[in-house]
């Protein structure tokens, strides 16, 4: 926990993600250091935790996104954080920006000043293959991790060991996911290995994450997810607070829509599999987003991760997606997913093939 109003503040960068026309990207001005999410003692795990939620947000920061593509730039503009200490950036581009023949991570710059001078950080942004036809929307919670950490305060409580005290290298990813999702995404050439050798991975189908957790957590999240050999992809998180806005079963499904709905609208030349659970009203939210964006869903996978039986609510949503000939995958385990592929419509594929294969073979 940092009080000292000494210490520097930084920023953290958030996945961001852009199109031909349009860039998006997020980031926050923190008052304390960045976490280390290695696997250490008990205590210094749990101080690690403390320290990522009781961080201070630093408002009024002016922060200046700098993106060049072919060396030239294309975005220089600059906005202050908010009482949150939240800066969020959506800039058109002046002119049509093709986007990559594979899916690949660019990076635009973020600068600021602090106490030791002008700084800078390189904050990386997703930009779909020109030819990617299908991506991914995933929830997070309960989907590829068990977290604990949505539902109230009474599930934190429950899950205060999981929550508080496991470095992302502990936990557990959801049975079949890792190779269920690596499958699904497969992997682009790492076109920026040379110039970049720490670049992140790209998958050649793009990710995107729609998930309830705290930002406090993407730092961990991202740790998890390279632990486990997931993919990357932009995430889509919550700033919480202790309120009936934060902690509602309705603030759930609005955050998550609108971030779906928001993805959809960048990519309208793209389908999406949808792939959730059914402990936080993802099913709902992707039928809404079907009826909203007619074509562009083309296949949901839900996880069925509680013991009770469908809501009303989800049995119309359901409802909804066959009257919409979407096809539907409900099971325990990604393991059993592998068939459903064939009803996506990416049966023509090169991959799709191999993707059945390597599945079914893992789930053996």
């Amino acid at each position: 926990m940092v009080l000292s109003r000494s210490v520097a503040t930084r920023i953290q960068p958030y996945f961001g993600y852009r199109n031909t026309t349009r860039l998006a990207v997020s980031a926050r001005a923190l008052r304390s250091p960045a976490a280390k999410m290695e696997s250490s003692s008990r205590l210094r795990a749990i101080r690690t935790m403390l320290a990522k939620f009781s961080s201070r947000e630093v408002a009024g920061v002016t922060v200046r996104l700098v993106a060049k593509f072919a060396g030239e730039t294309v975005i220089d503009t600059r906005r202050e954080t908010d009482a949150e200490g939240f800066v969020h950036f959506d800039e058109e581009f002046p002119s049509k920006i093709e986007r990559p023949e594979h899916t690949a991570w660019e990076s635009v710059t973020l600068e600021w000043v602090n106490t030791k001078g002008p700084q800078s950080i390189v904050a990386s942004i997703l930009a779909p293959a020109s030819t990617a036809r299908l991506g991914v929307i995933s929830d997070i919670d309960d989907t590829i991790i068990e977290s604990g950490i949505t539902g109230g305060l009474r599930n934190i409580a429950r899950n205060w060991r999981r929550v508080m005290a496991e470095m992302p290298t502990e936990r557990i990813v959801v049975p079949g996911a890792a190779d269920f999702y690596t499958s699904l995404g497969g992997q682009a050439p790492n076109v920026q290995s040379v110039a970049q050798p720490d670049a992140l991975p790209a998958p050649s189908r793009p990710f995107f994450y729609v998930s309830s957790s705290p930002w406090n957590l993407f730092s961990y999240l991202v740790a998890f997810k390279k632990a486990h050999g997931l993919p990357h992809g932009p995430m889509m998180l919550r700033d919480w607070g202790l309120n009936r806005a934060t902690f509602g079963s309705g603030s759930h499904g609005a955050h998550k829509r609108a971030a779906i709905a928001s993805i959809l609208a960048t990519y309208p030349d793209m389908r999406f599999a949808m792939i959730g659970d059914d402990t936080q009203g993802d099913l709902p939210a992707f039928a809404e987003a079907a009826q909203a964006h007619p074509g562009q869903i083309a296949g949901v996978f839900l996880r069925k991760a509680a013991v009770e039986d469908f809501s009303p609510e989800e049995r119309a949503a359901q409802l909804q997606l066959e009257k919409a000939d979407i096809p539907l995958w409900l099971g325990e385990s990604f393991q059993s997913a592998s068939e459903f592929f064939e009803t996506l419509g990416i049966e023509s594929d090169h991959e799709a093939a191999q993707i059945v294969k390597t599945i079914e073979d893992k789930a053996e």
